[in-house]
């Protein structure tokens, strides 16, 4: 089975956006879309393009690429990208790049803390003639409007599932990785941990409340648990809709044993 796809930058479809890039010339774009679709990747692809041509070289480090976040997630909810984090934004943007343009990626930009952007809508008003930004979020309604309204949008869809077969075509890793190559990808990385999240996953339904607490609890622990639920709890739309009520309450902050004991009842059998 391959692990990787035959595009030299390991990119598996957007052919669409690949186009349309090379033509943009705003300063500002954002990239929006669900978790390991390709953006990431794709703005390593428009950052070498810039300075190197289209279509780039093979990926390898750049002097004129710099990246932020994202930060890591789990159970406890979203963190925050904090002022300190963005401020080598701007020592970095101050000097001129070694090749023809400076491009910085700020992932989870949706994380950013008011201040944070605040700081950072400084920069998007008055960038440098040599600087692009490419922010990274889920959409635009996800950003505060200010710095959305100062970002051209770029829209990312999870990839068509056939677009996928080349990896694998196993129902349950299709599932779990729900059009995000970059999720399958990982998962084929590494079989047997995959396969004891989808274990764990399938043990959820039909457990006693007390243990399917608890598997919730070690599931949510990070995000490549939740999709094995999500996977694991495909053929049931309710319990889809539960798992996704839940995430959304953790992103606000609501208490994760509060969280998981509501969404342990709705699952039950």
């Amino acid at each position: 089975m391959a692990l990787h796809p035959p595009d030299p930058w390991g990119i598996i479809g957007h052919e669409a956006v690949l186009e349309l890039l090379p033509r943009l010339g705003a300063s500002t774009l954002l990239f929006s879309g669900p978790e390991g679709v390709g953006r990431r990747l794709v703005a390593r692809w428009y950052a070498w393009g810039l300075n190197r041509g289209f279509p780039p070289p093979a990926l390898g480090e750049h002097p004129d690429l710099l990246e932020i976040g994202p930060p890591e997630r789990g159970l406890k909810g979203r963190v925050e990208i904090r002022l300190e984090e963005v401020e080598p934004l701007f020592d970095w943007f101050a000097t001129h790049p070694r090749e023809r343009v400076k491009v910085a990626i700020l992932d989870a930009a949706h994380l950013l803390t008011e201040a944070a952007a605040n700081a950072l809508l400084k920069l998007l008003e008055e960038p440098p003639s040599y600087g692009r930004i490419v922010l990274i979020a889920p959409s635009r309604a996800t950003l505060l409007p200010t710095l959305a309204s100062r970002a051209l949008e770029v829209a990312f869809a999870p990839v068509p599932e056939e677009r996928l077969y080349p990896l694998t075509q196993d129902p349950e890793l299709l599932a779990y990785a729900g059009g995000a190559p970059g999720r399958l990808l990982r998962a084929l990385a590494d079989l047997d941990a995959f396969r004891a999240r989808m274990e764990k996953a399938r043990e959820v339904d039909g457990a006693s409340s007390w243990r399917r607490f608890t598997l919730l609890k070690e599931l949510f622990a990070d995000e490549e648990g939740v999709f094995a639920l999500y996977a694991a709890f495909r053929h049931r739309p309710r319990a889809l809709l539960a798992l996704e009520a839940a995430r959304e309450a953790l992103e606000r902050y609501v208490s994760p044993d509060l969280v998981l004991a509501r969404l342990a009842l709705d699952l039950e059998t």
